[in-house]
Order: C-alpha cells, then sequence, then structure tokens
C-alpha cells in the first residue's frame, strides 16, 4: 500500500477477542497514568467487557486488527440528548498500540461496513 497505510480491518469487537483487547485496554490504562495500585479495578475492567457484549446496555467497542493481533480500540456509547430526537453517540476511549501509531489507523475511509 502507498504511504504510512497498512493492511488492517476495523470491525465490532467479538468475544474471541479478549486476549488480544486486554493488553491494548491496560496500556490505554497506563496511558493515562493508571498503571500498579493505580490502575483501574479488575471489577472495572470485566464490566466494561460484559457490558460490549450485553444488548441493554449502550456501550459498544471496535477493535482494528493487524494480522492477529488488536492493534488499537474504540469504546463508544449512545445517550439521548436535549437538542436533537435521535441518540447521540460519543466517543469514551480511543487507542492505538505505540508501534502502530501514525499509520494512520481509523481513518474513516479505511472503516469495514461489516
Amino acid at each position: 500500500m502507498p504511504g504510512n497505510y497498512l493492511a488492517l480491518w476495523i470491525r465490532s469487537i467479538a468475544v474471541g477477542d479478549y486476549s488480544q483487547w486486554r493488553p491494548r485496554w491496560e496500556d490505554y490504562d497506563a496511558f493515562y497514568g493508571r498503571q500498579g495500585e493505580t490502575a483501574l479495578a479488575e471489577h472495572i475492567t470485566q464490566a466494561t467487557w460484559e457490558r460490549f457484549f450485553d444488548p441493554a446496555e449502550p456501550v459498544r467497542a471496535l477493535v482494528d486488527i493487524g494480522g492477529p493481533t488488536v492493534v488499537a480500540l474504540a469504546h463508544y456509547h449512545f445517550h439521548r440528548s436535549t437538542t436533537r430526537l435521535h441518540h447521540a453517540c460519543c466517543l469514551q476511549d480511543l487507542f492505538t498500540a505505540t508501534g502502530h501509531r501514525g499509520r494512520r489507523i481509523g481513518q474513516p475511509s479505511r472503516a469495514s461496513s461489516a
């Protein structure tokens, strides 16, 4: 591919992604200075993971796959708005693994329709 583009695939997270998602989640936590004793509690991480797959929850996740590895994550949720009739979408978390930054991961033209 020309330039800095990589052949990656953006898609909704799947239950089988946990072992690949978890390191990115921990990297995200550390990026904001939460590690060791200040890291998010395990029950928060587990609840976050479970919410992605609960149809009653508004929280969703996308991952960017490079080969067999999750290299980026995006967590988002829908909520009501006082200025519109339809739900609004809020990007909650966005993180790309250090070695993959600057390569245009997540560029809208790359997103799959899946």
